[in-house]
């Protein structure tokens, strides 16, 4: 690595406090593996001359001011901001992960379109007027694939009875299991780890269909990243990737390695968006 390929966070120059997260698939069983993954990651920054990386991974704060840190190191956000967050100079896209679980193609994914085990509903038709458990209006996996597999069943612009915001595809899942909503989409993995995790939960769901894919959720970084930076982490990434002593704790976060997808990929989360508006069904409802 010559002078001008450096990072520029060296040892003895002053940096920034720098932020990393994994917050989209890290519930409370997976948190260990989260841990081992970033800590392998750091020490690989390091040794790629990365200064700077911290020890331990950010729990707690807001996703928002996570993905608008400029100092963020490295993040994991959902599809659906991440074309607002790269237009407005907030981000860089750095990898996507491609993960091992029904429902996901490469670094593309889908959503589990989920009822009850008894829901009397065989297609999403069925479950017009009904309520929907919605983790976040920014959700790609929980919204936006959802609106557009239901747009064209929609009357003047409705589908369900009412949306109900719950923070979370697993509290959508315990809303569904215990009554009070009738579907939900939820991201492919999140449903794959509750599978592993809660199986109690998901035992007392069942599968309706499953919507089309889109570009996973992807690994970010801040504003603030400098281009020898953001190439360390992608080597770092692969290094992870490939790394024989990470192989219990990929398997148990059901990672299969990353993809260097263009942003441009990421278009079609866009496109779907549009085609709902088009439909007449700009909104969730």
């Amino acid at each position: 690595m010559n002078a001008m390929s450096q990072p520029s966070h060296l040892a003895g120059e002053v940096y920034p406090a720098r932020t990393a997260s994994l917050a989209m698939y890290d519930l409370a069983g997976l948190q260990a593996a989260n841990d081992a993954l970033w800590s392998a990651t750091g020490k690989a920054l390091e040794d790629r001359g990365v200064v700077g990386a911290p020890p331990a991974l950010l729990r707690g704060k807001p996703l928002d001011a996570v993905w608008s840190d400029p100092d963020l190191l490295l993040g994991q956000t959902c599809g659906y901001p991440l074309t607002d967050l790269i237009a407005n100079h907030q981000v860089r896209l750095v990898a996507t992960p491609r993960y091992q679980a029904p429902g996901c193609d490469g670094p593309y994914h889908r959503s589990a379109v989920v009822v009850r085990a008894d829901s009397r509903a065989m297609t999403l038709a069925d479950l017009f007027g009904g309520r929907c458990a919605l983790n976040d209006h920014k959700s790609n996996s929980g919204m936006n694939l959802l609106r557009f597999e239901v747009a064209p069943l929609a009357r003047e612009g409705r589908f369900f009875g009412e949306v109900v915001i719950t923070g979370s595809h697993q509290r959508s899942a315990e809303q569904i299991a215990e009554g009070r909503s009738d579907v939900a989409a939820i991201d492919c993995v999140t449903w794959a780890h509750l599978q592993q995790l809660r199986p109690d939960l998901t035992r007392r769901l069942r599968v309706l269909t499953w919507t089309v894919r889109s570009p996973g959720l992807p690994l970010i970084t801040g504003r603030n990243t400098d281009a020898a930076t953001h190439d360390a982490l992608r080597s770092a990434l692969e290094a992870v990737e490939c790394d024989p002593a990470l192989q219990d704790v990929r398997a148990v976060l059901m990672l299969k390695g990353f993809n260097a997808l263009p942003a441009s990929h990421y278009c079609l989360i866009g496109h779907f968006e549009q085609m709902a508006i088009t439909q007449g069904f700009p909104t969730l409802s």
